[in-house]
């Protein structure tokens, strides 16, 4: 199950990051990004695909941290808490890094941030509450 869990863990991120650029701050996002509907329609599949990818890449890293733990001690809550300090620690960081150097606006790495965060807590949770 240690490459099932990663992509289960994936696909819940995948999950959230369609409501999160669509429903809850799709129109925000495309505005600070300057990315028009139709640039957005362009190369979806490899986009999606590659992103889908990176995520399984950041569930298997998380799995891994998870995985220092007992069996008994990998809940949903406790694999969340591990997604979100290395989404707190690695990943917002990195984002930071990139906008500032991009010159991006703050609203647009709290909206991708949140995300990584988010993506990391939602996929280390899947993945822990598979292992009981």
């Amino acid at each position: 199950m240690q490459f099932v869990e990663p992509l289960i863990g994936a696909i819940a991120a995948f999950a959230l990051g369609a409501a999160w650029y669509t429903v809850i701050f799709g129109k925000a996002w495309q505005a600070e990004t300057g990315i028009t509907d139709e640039e957005a329609q362009q190369n979806v599949a490899r986009t999606h695909g590659l992103a889908f990818v990176m995520m399984v890449i950041l569930s298997y890293s998380i799995n891994m941290i998870i995985g220092y733990h007992d069996v008994s001690e990998q809940t949903l809550v406790h694999g969340a808490f591990h997604g979100a300090l290395a989404g707190l620690f690695y990943g917002a960081p990195v984002v930071a890094i990139n906008y500032l150097y991009q010159r991006k606006s703050l609203k647009l790495y709290l909206i991708d941030a949140t995300y990584i965060v988010l993506l990391m807590a939602v996929s280390g949770g899947v993945m822990a509450a598979l292992k009981l």
